[in-house]
């Protein structure tokens, strides 16, 4: 896995390209991000970079949090992500990473929490066809039987019912960017990410 940043999603628009076609995009505000802690093969048993982000004060963190922190002279961050790579030798505790990091053209796997939908049926939630809706019969969008008689005699775990729907991690994977403002820290993104704006994403190089 390669180093990737955290950031927030703004809201989606659509711009033109050249030749006069419409592209969906999404704005995302990413960076910049602080290597807060390096772990390595010889000392934790696995190498991998810890990245910050998200200024807040001392007292919107508990005192191990506080302490993971000022143990490497970081101010106060309100979101940590740890990313495992192999190379580590590049990077140094304060290091800022910031969009240009990411390139035009580039494919990306975004990471977040989808946009929660509440208790959902099965219709909506696993794309069941309903029952006929002419008259007389009494099955339009009911679940009907889940069992399968005396043998097994109970419901398999994993059966496909009504339930909570989103509100759960998601990746979308091979997202292009389109464009970088370095002063703004803005990331624009072909198509759609997870979650509402202000979301919280992880965007990470596509392998």
């Amino acid at each position: 896995m390669n180093v990737g940043l955290l950031g927030n999603k703004i809201g989606m628009t659509q711009i033109f390209d050249e030749s006069g076609n419409i592209i969906p995009i999404t704005i995302l505000k990413v960076g910049p991000c602080i290597i807060t802690q390096i772990k390595t093969t010889l000392k934790d048993g696995y190498n991998s970079i810890q990245i910050g982000y998200g200024n807040v004060s001392n007292k919107s963190l508990n005192q191990p949090q506080l302490g993971h922190l000022q143990k490497s002279n970081i101010q106060s961050l309100k979101y940590l992500k740890e990313f495992q790579i192999n190379e580590i030798e590049e990077f140094e505790i304060g290091q800022v990473l910031k969009v240009d990091t990411f390139s035009p053209g580039q494919l990306v796997n975004i990471r977040g929490k989808s946009i929660g939908k509440g208790f959902s049926g099965l219709q909506k939630r696993h794309n069941f066809t309903r029952g006929p809706m002419s008259h007389g019969s009494k099955n339009h969008r009911a679940p009907g039987s889940i069992g399968m008689g005396t043998t097994p005699g109970r419901v398999l775990p994993g059966k496909k019912m009504a339930g909570q729907l989103g509100n759960k991690m998601t990746t979308i994977k091979k997202l292009k960017v389109i464009q970088i403002n370095e002063e703004e820290n803005i990331l624009v993104i072909k198509g759609s990410v997870p979650g509402k704006p202000g979301n919280l994403l992880s965007i990470v190089p596509s392998e």
